[in-house]
C-alpha cells in the first residue's frame, strides 16, 4: 500500500479554489499510484473557526462529487477537511471517500480549548479497512491526548494518520509525539499540515511520515502543493 499526505496553502474561504488545488494534487497522487491520500485540517476552507458558521458543508453538497468520482475510478482512498453541521453545533471532520463505497467522516473528538467557542467534539473513531490494513484518524490537537491514540490502537489501527494545521512551534511538538506513537505502538505515522496565514498564526508546513520503529522516514519542507508518498 502506498500512502500520501497532501501539503496545501488554502485560501480563506475559498470553497471552489481550494477544491481545485486539491483535484490537481490528487491527480498526482493517482499517477505515483498511491491508495490513500488525506489532505491538512479544515483544508477546503482554511482553518478559520471565526467563520465556520459561514463555512459550514453539507455532506451532500455536490461541489464535493469529484472527490467520490476519481476515488471510485482510480481506486484511491481520500480524505478531505471541512466543517460539518452537528445535531448542535458545528464540527471539524475530515470527509473521507472510498471507491464505491459510502463515504465516511471522522469528526474531531478532542478540542483545543480555543476551538472550544466555535466547535462541538465528535463522537467516535472512524477506521478503515483497505489492502489489508485498518488506517486510523487523528486531527490536529489530538495527537497530543493519550487517549486517542490509545483508543484507535485497541481498534486494531496499524496506519495513524494526522491530519492537522500547525505552526513551527506545533510542528517541533508534533513531530517528538508523532515519533513515539509510532514507536511505542509500531504502527506506521504520517501528517499532513498547511502552509499560510490561517486564523491569526502561520501555518509551517513540514508535513512528515514515521516508520513503526519511531525513525522520521519522510519530510517536506515549506513549500505549498507538495506530496510525500510513503510506501508500506
Amino acid at each position: 500500500m502506498k500512502l500520501c499526505v497532501a501539503q496545501t496553502k488554502p485560501v480563506k474561504g475559498d470553497i471552489s479554489g481550494n477544491i481545485v488545488e486539491h483535484l490537481g494534487l490528487i491527480k498526482q497522487a493517482i499517477e505515483e499510484q498511491a491508495d490513500v491520500i488525506i489532505f491538512p485540517e479544515l483544508s477546503l476552507t482554511g482553518y478559520e473557526p471565526e467563520l465556520a458558521v459561514e463555512l459550514v458543508m453539507h455532506l451532500d453538497d455536490s461541489r464535493l462529487q469529484p472527490f467520490q468520482d476519481l476515488s471510485d475510478a482510480n481506486g484511491i482512498i481520500i480524505g478531505v477537511g471541512l466543517p460539518t453541521r452537528g445535531s448542535n453545533g458545528i464540527l471539524i471532520s475530515l470527509l473521507v471517500f472510498i471507491p464505491n463505497q459510502p463515504r465516511q467522516v471522522y469528526s474531531k473528538q478532542y478540542l483545543h480549548a480555543d476551538e472550544e467557542p466555535y466547535f462541538i467534539p465528535g463522537r467516535k473513531p472512524v477506521l478503515i479497512r483497505w489492502k489489508e490494513r485498518t488506517i486510523s484518524f487523528a486531527i490536529c490537537y489530538e495527537v497530543f491526548v493519550p487517549e486517542h491514540a490509545c483508543s484507535v490502537i485497541q481498534n486494531g489501527a496499524d496506519i495513524y494518520i494526522a491530519s492537522v494545521a500547525k505552526s513551527a512551534k506545533g510542528v517541533v511538538r508534533a513531530y517528538k509525539r508523532l515519533a513515539q506513537i509510532a514507536g511505542d505502538f509500531g504502527i506506521t505515522v504520517l501528517m499532513a499540515n498547511s502552509v499560510g496565514y490561517q486564523d491569526n498564526f502561520q501555518s509551517a508546513g513540514f508535513s512528515a511520515s514515521w516508520s513503526k520503529d519511531g525513525e522520521l522516514a519522510g519530510q517536506l519542507g515549506d513549500e505549498a502543493d507538495k506530496l510525500l508518498l510513503f510506501n508500506l
